[in-house]
């Protein structure tokens, strides 16, 4: 993609990892451009973090009696009148139902080494509390294309970390959130750049000499 990469990020809370995308392209570190948040939370702080970049903001809320694709619905309608290239979940904490226009045009960033400690209701401290009382001794982060599952679809990028013996789910969680910083926007680049290749279950990270000709592709089937 020539121009900088159109990102819609979703958040359900305080919005670090949208503001740590938001501060890697003030510093040229990332060429992209955030052009849509979304919450499913009408007072989730990042939506103010993406007001105060100039971000173009909505609540979409699944109320009782909404069904799941009706939800979903509606946040692609935004995505798709915002012209986005690339949707970023970045602490979405409502599965959603991607259209095919989307497919593999979907990321998250989950706090572990999927598929270790993931899944519905592993989400924030509760992943790290987790991996502290089952004793592991690495944990780490997982950038991965999003379906309709929780922490499910193929994993682009995992960073590793040490579990140390003196940890707490404070001190793991920066661990992990200081290598999520680097994953998540190194992410976005190779799929800018068009170098990740879907094949089944594995994507496949292609040379930088590759060209947006040999882009994503799912070779599932």
């Amino acid at each position: 993609m020539k121009a900088p990469i159109r990102l819609a990020v979703f958040l359900s809370g305080s919005g670090t990892t949208l503001q740590n995308l938001l501060d890697r392209i003030a510093d040229g570190r990332l060429a992209a451009r955030v052009v849509l948040a979304v919450s499913n939370r009408a007072g989730a702080r990042g939506l103010k973090r993406a007001e105060q970049a100039g971000v173009r903001t909505a609540v979409v809320e699944r109320t009782t009696g909404t069904s799941l694709e009706a939800f979903s619905d509606k946040l692609f309608g935004l995505c798709r009148e915002a012209q986005v290239d690339l949707v970023c979940m970045a602490g979405f904490l409502q599965l959603i139902c991607i259209p095919d226009d989307f497919q593999l045009r979907v990321m998250n960033i989950h706090p572990a080494l999927i598929p270790a400690f993931c899944g519905k209701g592993f989400y924030g401290h509760r992943v790290h509390e987790a991996v502290l009382e089952y004793g592991v001794k690495i944990s780490g982060c997982t950038v991965h294309f999003a379906d309709n599952q929780y922490d499910h679809g193929p994993i682009i990028l995992q960073r590793p970390v040490p579990v140390l013996d003196d940890d707490t789910p404070d001190t793991l969680a920066a661990r992990v959130f200081e290598q999520e910083c680097e994953a998540y926007p190194e992410a976005i680049r190779l799929f800018a750049a068009g170098r990740l290749r879907v094949e089944g279950r594995r994507v496949r990270v292609l040379p930088a000499t590759a060209g947006p000709a040999t882009a994503l592709a799912n070779a599932s089937g």
